[in-house]
């Protein structure tokens, strides 16, 4: 792939720039960058209005729609949250203070510790009640380890690592700026940004937001093809690379495309030899752990799966794309039809990212018995998917769009999950995110093996009764593959990003939610202050909602808290 020499001219001066911002890097103090850091929070405060309004109108929501309330929290409201935490840990840096001092520090099966991450602080409890998250490390890795090698690149902010290129992902506004984040402090490197094309028109928007940074130097932002992309992360002057998107995109950059790309890969030699980090997204699994629950839990856990599949209309690299059931359930059939009244009643939206009607035409075509469900053309559920079938696409293919598959497998209790695990593990392509559904009484029965099972399920970030898109969320969480992955079997990526306490060696997430919403969760014994939670697709005041935890995060007080838990009260 070529570009115009007048353009390929003005790409090679960016970078040229970004070289002598290096050095300008390299002589901010950690108490500077923190700095940095609260100016552009304070820009994305000022900037929300405007930011989610572009990306509704990129995702072709109206104004006035609930669904809106995905850009105000996958949006500005995560990037918030992810700058305040990072500017905590830069802080403490700074002062020469223990980065995990306050964070319970605990153990996990296989030789593992486990650092709490959620609930972090009083609003978190508040907020987000019931919820909680830990980082698990690598196995073998020390809790002194640990500790003695946190804050990654900026433990020698002085020693700086180059031009890194982060091509942003076109589907969640969040995971552009957080990568830039990342690259910036965890790897002490400065940034050229090149948007995806679907969101151009944020770049006014972002320019502002990271003025701070674009001004002394440290960060560009520019717009193109792919051969604007190519360009980028071949150039001789670029040390490291950043990508988010798809396995097919991440190969045709390090090996090529075509025969020739082929070839390069089945021989073992890239053509881009330099550092790749990425996230690719893959086949998530919902494994819905068989037990005995009341009407109200299976239409609850129904919309739950809805969600995990068609939150920002099933175009998520973390949707949920095969429900592992089990075929012994004596529930089966009544949790089925739920599930498939959640999944026509979910808000109807457009199709609105590029290839989506192909994707499912295809999923169509390989499954002549496909569900078309309803609440748009391309909404489509796969029954009965064989999980002893080598051929199966739907647990090799990532959708990409509103289609979510239903395996069964026999068996009750922990015969049934260890199966499942085994099948997570083994038959689905990819180790971004996994979900388990597990109601309160088979999970005390399960006791201690569920935990073990956990252990066993390589993904990048685990949810026991919450979507792991809330470990996205979770800003002191980490979030990528499960690690190993090599360049030429990527699947989900290799790396982390997020990471606000700038762990080494991180293995995986896990986020752990409550089975029932309140007044359920209360009534039935469980401490849970959290409502329908306004991630779900089907929650009626989610933009309300989710205006004031963004206002809430750019100034938090106590205040703020009423006004939030009327409009959770009422989704």
């Amino acid at each position: 792939m070529s570009i115009s020499t007048a353009t390929a001219a003005q790409l090679d001066q960016l970078i040229a720039a970004l070289r002598d911002g290096e050095r300008g890097w390299a002589r901010e103090s950690l108490a500077a960058r923190r700095t940095l850091l609260l100016q552009m929070h304070a820009n994305v405060a000022a900037q929300a209005e405007d930011w989610v309004r572009v990306a509704g109108e990129i995702k072709q929501l109206p104004p006035g729609s609930p669904l809106r309330g995905e850009e105000w929290i996958s949006g500005p409201w995560a990037v918030l949250g992810y700058a305040e935490a990072l500017a905590d840990s830069l802080a403490r840096m700074a002062e020469g203070r223990d980065l995990l001092a306050g964070y319970p520090v605990g153990t996990a099966p296989g030789d593992r510790i486990a650092i709490d991450v959620l609930p972090h602080n009083m609003f978190d409890r508040l907020l987000l009640s019931g919820f909680r998250a830990e980082v698990w490390m690598e196995p073998g890795v020390t809790e002194q380890e640990t500790r003695q090698q946190a804050g990654l690149g900026l433990r020698t902010p002085e020693q700086t690592a180059g031009v890194a290129v982060v091509m942003g992902a076109g589907n969640i506004t969040s995971i552009a700026p957080l990568d830039v984040l990342y690259q910036l402090y965890a790897h002490n490197q400065v940034v050229l940004l090149k948007l995806n094309p679907i969101t151009d028109p944020l770049l006014p928007v972002l320019q502002t937001v990271f003025a701070p940074f674009i001004d002394r130097g440290y960060l560009r932002i520019v717009t193109g093809d792919a051969k604007i992309g190519d360009h980028l992360v071949t150039h001789p002057s670029v040390d490291a690379v950043h990508i988010t998107g798809s396995e097919a995109t991440h190969d045709a950059i390090v090996w090529g495309t075509g025969a020739t790309g082929a070839a390069a890969k089945a021989a073992g030699t890239p053509r881009l030899t330099k550092p790749i980090t990425s996230e690719l997204g893959g086949v998530s699994p919902t494994i819905v752990v068989p037990g005995r629950w009341s009407a109200a839990d299976i239409r609850f856990q129904a919309e739950h799966i809805a969600t995990q599949r068609l939150h920002n209309s099933g175009f998520n690299c973390i949707a949920a794309q095969v429900v592992i059931v089990s075929k012994d359930w004596a529930q089966k059939q009544e949790f089925y039809t739920a599930l498939r009244a959640a999944f026509a009643a979910a808000p109807a939206r457009p199709a609105w990212y590029p290839g989506c009607e192909l994707r499912v035409a295809g999923a169509r075509q390989a499954h002549p018995g496909f569900d078309g469900v309803g609440g748009t053309a391309e909404r489509t559920v796969l029954w009965n998917l064989d999980l002893g079938d080598d051929a199966e696409s739907a647990f090799g293919t990532e959708y990409f769009g509103p289609v979510l598959g239903v395996a069964e497998l026999p068996g009750t209790g922990l015969e049934f999950v260890n199966a499942a695990v085994d099948v997570a593990n083994e038959r689905l392509h990819g180790t971004l995110g996994a979900n388990l559904i597990v109601d309160p009484r088979t999970r005390r029965h399960l006791g201690a093996h569920l935990r073990e099972s956990i252990a066993r399920l390589r993904y990048g970030t685990i949810g026991v009764n919450a979507w792991t898109g809330v470990g996205y969320l979770t800003a002191r969480a980490t979030w990528g593959a499960f690690p190993g992955h090599p360049l030429d079997d990527i699947q989900s990526g290799r790396g982390v990003v997020h990471n606000s306490l700038l762990l080494h060696r991180p293995e995986r997430t896990v986020v752990y939610g409550p089975f029932r919403p309140a007044p359920r969760s209360i009534m039935t014994g469980q401490f849970s202050l959290t409502p329908k939670p306004p991630w779900f697709v089907t929650n009626r005041t989610a933009a309300t909602t989710g205006r004031r935890l963004t206002a809430f995060a750019a100034r938090p007080r106590w205040t703020a808290l009423p006004a939030i838990f009327t409009s959770a009260l009422r989704g």
